[in-house]
């Protein structure tokens, strides 16, 4: 591998597998017609799931060739790919939900424009590393009060290709309201 290559792992790209992915889509309660960003799409392993359920998905996507990729694959249904970096994304200015497995280092960074004050984010579901999951949930920091944070399903390493080095959640994030929370130990 030359110094201009680098694996999927040295860019923190840590695919879901199918099952895991459709589980998470399921978990997040997604309608026909809803508004869902699918941020570090990859090569589209929630977004397939998102787009059976009837979504509108925007799948935000840097790596060129994967957004090609998803083009191709997702041709003729109700998908658009923006090719963007999730750290300088421009959030829709109407009622959105994201359903998404974003690279974790941008995890602050992706949260901080989610609970920006002119977010229309209806509810999100985010991959994320189990222990920021943790900590999000446990700080409820000021200034998001408008949402409520829970710990989401666990997800062993095994439901990614390559697994990740660290333990992965999910964080659900929904606006004040009813939750689906799992335990954070299952």
């Amino acid at each position: 591998m030359s110094a201009g290559q680098r694996s999927r792992r040295a860019w923190g790209w840590h695919p879901l597998t199918d099952s895991w992915a459709a589980r998470i889509v399921a978990d997040a309660g997604i309608r026909r017609g809803d508004l869902v960003l699918d941020i570090g799409a990859g090569t589209g392993a929630l977004t397939g799931p998102l787009l059976a359920t009837g979504a509108r998905v925007i799948a935000i996507e840097l790596h060129p060739g994967r957004a090609a990729h998803l083009r191709e694959r997702f041709a003729g249904r109700s998908l658009s790919v923006v090719e963007a970096d999730a750290a300088t994304l421009r959030l829709p200015g109407r009622p959105f939900h994201v359903v998404a497995n974003p690279p974790y280092h941008l995890t602050s960074t992706l949260l901080r424009a989610l609970f920006a004050p002119n977010s229309r984010l209806i509810g999100a579901d985010l991959v994320l590393q189990r222990q920021a999951v943790r900590r999000f949930v446990e700080r409820r920091a000021p200034g998001k009060r408008r949402w409520d944070l829970s710990f989401g399903r666990p997800l062993p390493r095994h439901a990614f290709r390559p697994p990740p080095q660290v333990d992965s959640a999910v964080l659900v994030i929904r606006t004040r309201g009813g939750l689906k929370a799992f335990p954070p130990n299952t």
